[in-house]
């Protein structure tokens, strides 16, 4: 169970890193559970700040 619930909450961050460096908007998070939803936008303002220092993904 454990096992599981790690990977959709890496899957989460994942998903809203991809948000944030392709320049959409936090209200875009498809969570609606706090952890999840906080996994995302955790990656959302990581990828956010990488945009900022002109990172890109490759």
């Amino acid at each position: 169970m454990k096992r599981q619930k790690r990977d959709k909450m890496t899957r989460a961050h994942s998903k809203g890193y991809q948000a944030g460096i392709s320049g959409r908007s936090k209200e875009n998070c498809p969570f609606q559970q706090n952890d999840a939803r906080s996994q995302w936008l955790g990656g959302w303002r990581e990828a956010v700040e990488d945009r900022h220092l002109g990172l890109s993904v490759k």
